[in-house]
């Protein structure tokens, strides 16, 4: 249990804290691997263990997602706070805030399909597999979210190009 706590629990951080947000990812992650614990004698092997925890981590950060809909979202402090997505953007923190706010305003689906795909860098067959969809859905949702993702930059980047202009 160890071992397969120190391998995974970054990743599991990392994908509840941009699906759910930071102030939840701590205990979202502790809720899933007590969960795959307590269901390891369930793990039949027909997906990698990796992508087991990653459906239990989606689904539990989309569960909270649903149930917190109404709650504040987090500030925008906070979120500039965030640890850049890996290989996403390096050294420019006022980009980094702005993707992590737009990341926010997503729906959670389509928040869920970017972060594995453009962040932990999932193929199209591993998110069908974590979502428990079709490689078509995966893709047009990914499809979508980046859509989505331009649209709420494009106000923010036009402004910031007038201003340096």
């Amino acid at each position: 249990m160890r071992t397969i706590y120190e391998r995974y629990q970054r990743r599991v951080f990392a994908l509840t804290m941009r699906i759910a947000g930071p102030q939840e990812a701590e205990e979202l992650t502790q809720e899933v691997f007590l969960k795959a614990f307590r269901g390891l004698d369930k793990f039949r092997g027909d997906a990698q263990l990796g992508t087991w925890l990653y459906r239990m981590a989606v689904n539990a950060a989309l569960s909270h997602v649903g149930r917190s809909r109404d709650k504040k979202r987090a500030p925008e402090e906070e979120l500039a706070a965030l640890p850049a997505p890996s290989g996403m953007i390096d050294g420019d923190p006022r980009l980094r805030a702005r993707l992590e706010a737009a990341l926010r305003e997503l729906p959670a689906g389509y928040r869920a399909v970017i972060v594995l795909h453009d962040v932990e860098g999932l193929q199209h067959e591993e998110i069908a597999e974590v979502l428990g969809c079709r490689v078509g859905t995966s893709k047009s949702q990914l499809h979508k979210a980046r859509a989505k993702m331009r649209e709420l930059l494009g106000p923010a980047l036009a402004a910031e190009r007038e201003v340096e202009g």
